[in-house]
């Protein structure tokens, strides 16, 4: 049984991933840290967690914890990764890992330096239903892939919130433009060669609040808009030359009736829907964490998101960056 520590009492760790951690087959959550300690001690009561402590340095010095799941503000993700992997401590840290993908570099090696896991929590691609779309477009399901579309949105204009906070690495991209990179990487298997893209910056809070972006990947284009200043959607198709795959729900899997991959056919007089119900993504991810850890088999499919693969998927939002104000094509 894996032994966790919660780095910050942030809402996320609190809504998703300790019930997630509590859900798990091999996993226990065994103490919780905030700087605020009493803080820490109100989650512990909440979720009968055995410890609580006021500093995340305590924690990270605790015997008693074999992983770390850190979900602090994105500024401080690199930094606390590196401490934990130097402290023999296992990590599953939010996204994104780090501010730029260099910044990644370090954590790689902390993390061989140390002989621990460390992987971000890039949920998504831990469901089945990202499973599904995978081998439906390696079997030829849609022909040639020729598009991927893709948009996440959502409203907030909260001052105080850290996703409006640039020094704490707020802004749209690094928030949520990680998921339609993420996602059309592992569904496709295939890496971008450059990219464009505009982007829109808060004039009050300096961050950005929208971009839209063209993403080429050689056979097929990702087109995508993200924003933290539209009303909520999140959508993405994969359209292929006879047949074009959607899913409900691709990134906020599980707030839905049932989580929907839908192929339909050029001729559009077939359709085929897959449905996944009651699949928690974040216990499917801290699952295939922990078996990483222990050295058990994953599953077929599973694939615990490596760093590498982490620093491709940051270096993607740094060209989107660069190529916007270059205003051109931006080689990746």
């Amino acid at each position: 049984m894996l032994k966790w520590g919660i780095l910050s009492t942030a809402k996320i760790g609190v809504k998703d991933v300790i019930p997630a951690i509590f859900r798990s087959e091999n996993s226990v959550v065994e103490a919780v840290a905030s700087r605020d300690l009493t803080r820490a001690q109100n989650v512990a009561d909440q979720f009968g967690i055995p410890q609580a402590f006021g500093s995340y340095d305590e924690l990270l010095a605790c015997d008693d914890i074999d992983a770390v799941y850190i979900p602090l503000v994105t500024s401080q993700h690199a930094e606390w990764t590196i401490n934990a992997a130097n402290a023999g401590k296992h990590v599953l840290c939010e996204k994104p890992m780090a501010l730029k993908a260099d910044d990644i570099h370090a954590i790689i090696l902390a993390a061989d330096r140390n002989k621990v896991v460390v992987s971000e929590a890039v949920m998504i691609t831990y469901h089945p239903q990202w499973l599904k779309v995978r081998e439906l477009i390696a079997s030829g399901a849609i022909g040639e892939l020729t598009h991927v579309q893709s948009a996440f949105t959502y409203f907030n204009d909260d001052a105080s919130n850290m996703r409006n906070i640039p020094e704490l690495g707020g802004g749209a991209l690094l928030d949520i433009g990680i998921y339609p990179i993420a996602a059309t990487r592992f569904a496709t298997g295939k890496e971008p060669h450059r990219a464009m893209s505009e982007i829109k910056f808060d004039e009050t809070f300096g961050t950005d609040t929208y971009s839209s972006s063209r993403i080429d990947f050689g056979d097929f284009e990702l087109s995508m808009y993200v924003s933290t200043q539209m009303a909520h959607r999140q959508s993405i198709v994969f359209h292929g030359d006879k047949g074009w795959i959607e899913l409900s729900a691709p990134f906020n899997a599980g707030k839905y009736d049932a989580d929907c991959v839908t192929l339909h056919n050029a001729a559009h007089n077939k359709v085929e829907t897959f449905r996944f119900i009651d699949i928690n993504q974040y216990t499917e991810q801290v699952d295939a964490f922990t078996r990483m850890v222990v050295n058990e088999v994953q599953p077929d499919g599973i694939e615990v998101l490596s760093l590498e693969s982490s620093y491709n998927n940051q270096k993607v939002i740094d060209t989107l960056f660069t190529a916007s104000i270059i205003e051109t094509w931006t080689q990746v």
